[in-house]
């Protein structure tokens, strides 16, 4: 459809490897003709979980997240294994760090939220339902988790208080799916 708008890839390097990700340097023509460099993250995927209890009540996390040297208040969420489907990753991550299970599952959408420097994908599901259970976090993995009135965490949302970008997109798709504008 904007075939205009295309890059042509010229030439590729990985230049780092981490454990998640890959640093790539790629090498591509322009529209114009002329030649530029692109330096991104090649990122395995993640998955987030909208869980929202019987009572209505959202689950959230508190992390503290070494990038921006911030405790941040999230959704559940993380990264893909190599080669899994993302409903089995939510279901895990989601038993992982809150404990909760749940047997009723809705895909919402999913977003890259870093375009200008990563190809990560996130994809959100809906988890309703719950059923508490124990957490078992990863080794080196620390968080809290707390029960939030969903119109508050909203509230917290809008007024610049929640400022994660992977928890801001999933309230606006959850906020979609509660209008019924959400199509699937």
């Amino acid at each position: 459809m904007m075939k205009h708008l295309e890059e042509t890839l010229i030439d590729s390097k990985q230049i780092a490897r981490g454990k998640w990700i890959k640093i790539t340097h790629d090498t591509v023509n322009l529209p114009d003709g002329t030649t530029a460099f692109r330096e991104y993250i090649k990122h395995s995927g993640a998955v987030a979980i909208i869980a929202i209890t019987k009572d209505k009540q959202i689950v959230l996390e508190y992390q503290y997240r070494h990038p921006v040297n911030k405790v941040m208040l999230e959704i559940p969420a993380g990264k893909l294994e190599p080669d899994e489907d993302p409903l089995n990753a939510a279901k895990r991550e989601l038993q992982e760090e809150t404990g909760y299970n749940s047997g009723s599952w809705l895909e919402l959408g999913s977003c890259f939220p870093c375009i200008g420097y990563s190809n990560e994908q996130i994809t959100y599901y809906l988890a309703e339902n719950l059923i508490a259970g124990i957490p078992n976090l990863d080794e080196g993995e620390f968080l809290e988790t707390t029960l939030m009135d969903i119109d508050k965490c909203f509230d917290l949302a809008y007024s610049g208080k929640i400022t994660d970008g992977k928890t801001l997109a999933g309230l606006m798709l959850y906020q979609g799916y509660l209008s019924g504008k959400l199509k699937y």
